[in-house]
């Protein structure tokens, strides 16, 4: 597997994160076979959130189908995310250490390697997260930090408080929900597609090293489905199918592969719990799109270049 620096941080992780959001859905035997996969192809990269499975079950279900101990630990990158509560977002100081507490005990572990603040909180006082990342820093309890669906402005109000830099931005982000990629296209132009929603966070992350971690990269809507063999996207399936026979892989391996290819280094985040999906997730790594590819797989999907 293909590793990259996690943004201005000396942590070198593999190109491919493995989601562990649906962990809940296997029994031990298939959580533990899709563990020893993901390692078995170098993906030894866990994204984890204290929300998954409901109240962490799904922490608590890899720890146990991993065998968590110091050797194990040592061996695997842990990621996880804090800040979403029933019908409200919390990035007070007291709620991220209560949070980390409970995710290092359902991961059965000393410490992550990367904490990210889930959904951004409106209510967020900086000064509170700045203490609560200096608490975990200086504890050992978390070794890097980033966030979650945040904005260039978002970032830049964290960053006046906290010493620590932001590493990772985790985004949603895929062929068929690019319109961050899309608006920089569109710059100057009087059409929906110009329309910047997001703050230009991709040129954002590009300029201050902040890896992208995009979140469902089959995902087309806010989890209306997955674009791949689904008969709404025709173009883009049949584009996607002639340049999967022409690499000899899967359309799985194709899709994940555009966003490999972009420059910015992105670390797209696994959500499949299908063994055969994931090993073609991690088969990307070794495909590097032309050019004309790339664009032939964007425009496929319906975006027009001006």
């Amino acid at each position: 597997m293909r590793t990259i620096k996690l943004g201005t941080s000396t942590l070198e992780v593999p190109v491919v994160a493995v989601g562990c959001m649906r962990i809940n859905s296997l029994d031990k035997a298939g959580a533990e076979r899709f563990i020893q996969t993901a390692m078995e192809q170098g993906a030894n990269f866990f994204d984890h959130a204290d929300i998954y499975g409901g109240e962490g079950k799904c922490e608590e279900i890899f720890a146990d189908a991993i065998n968590m101990n110091d050797d194990v630990r040592e061996s695997i990158i842990l990621q996880s995310k804090c800040g979403i509560r029933k019908g409200m977002f919390d990035f007070s100081k007291e709620h991220i250490l209560q949070s980390v507490d409970g995710i290092l005990r359902r991961l059965r572990t000393d410490y992550l390697d990367v904490l990210l603040l889930h959904r951004p909180d409106t209510l967020v006082e900086p000064e509170e997260v700045a203490e609560a990342f200096d608490t975990l820093a200086s504890s050992g309890k978390v070794r890097h930090f980033g966030v979650s669906n945040q904005n260039p402005m978002q970032m830049e109000l964290l960053r006046k408080y906290v010493k620590q830099p932001l590493v990772a931005n985790q985004l949603q982000l895929s062929i068929t929900n690019s319109t961050m990629i899309t608006s920089g296209f569109n710059v100057n132009m009087e059409n929906a597609a110009a329309v910047n929603r997001d703050g230009s966070v991709l040129d954002y992350c590009r300029l201050h090293d902040i890896t992208i971690q995009p979140w469902s990269p089959f995902q087309y809507g806010f989890f209306k489905g997955v674009f791949l063999d689904n008969e709404e996207f025709p173009e883009l399936n049949e584009t996607i199918n002639a340049v999967a026979a022409n690499y000899g892989v899967s359309n799985t391996t194709i899709a994940m592969a555009w966003l490999l290819r972009h420059p910015a280094k992105m670390q797209p985040v696994t959500g499949t719990m299908n063994i055969d999906r994931l090993i073609d997730c991690c088969k990307a790594s070794d495909i590097t799109l032309t050019r004309e590819e790339w664009y032939e797989i964007y425009r496929s999907a319906g975006n027009i270049l001006p």
